[in-house]
């Protein structure tokens, strides 16, 4: 089974330029320049995140998706100038690591590792959130965000979930979405 046209193409045009290499196996591997290439996307994808955040007060919940909108429309130059402008930050405003920054997120453990009356401050929502708009809005919502301090009520593993405050506001998630939500202890 072969893929799709477009795929075939892409793939064509990445191993053209020497981003990708595929093995006698079919498997495709990144080459250096084509995960040299992948960073410098993601950087200017959450750095687009900032701008949109911090310029035009684009709801938290929307930044990711409107991010990818812009990111590859985004020169060197003014990758340069976004990075000076926000201070060189080290992960996105949902908490992720900047590409080569990902020793921050050492010491954060998922939501699920934590026990009843423990504290934490969430660090980190997971990338694979912010492609669930309606996951990512709830989170908004109930203020489960970078920066905030989460107290642990409870911890329900025989209907899988666990319940937090975040500023007096009481918040239930299931285990799969705490699963990627990463705070640090305090």
């Amino acid at each position: 089974m072969y893929p799709p046209p477009q795929l075939q193409l892409l793939l064509k045009r990445m191993r053209r330029d020497n981003w990708i290499s595929i093995d006698k196996s079919k498997h495709i591997h990144l080459t250096p320049s084509g995960s040299e290439a992948a960073q410098s996307v993601i950087r200017r994808h959450m750095l687009t995140e900032w701008l949109l955040s911090r310029v035009l007060d684009i709801p938290w919940s929307k930044l990711h998706s409107e991010a990818d909108k812009l990111e590859h429309s985004i020169s060197k130059d003014v990758e340069d100038r976004l990075v000076a402008t926000f201070d060189d930050p080290s992960a996105c405003p949902h908490g992720n690591p900047m590409p080569g920054q990902e020793s921050i997120s050492n010491n954060w453990q998922t939501l699920t590792s934590f026990t009843k009356g423990d504290t934490c401050v969430i660090k980190r929502i997971h990338e694979w959130l912010e492609d669930e708009p309606e996951t990512m809005r709830f989170l908004e919502k109930s203020l489960v965000l970078p920066g905030n301090i989460a107290d642990i009520q409870e911890v329900l593993s025989f209907n899988k979930t666990i319940q937090i405050n975040i500023k007096e506001k009481p918040v239930t998630i299931g285990f799969d979405i705490a699963d990627m939500i990463f705070a640090e202890g305090i």
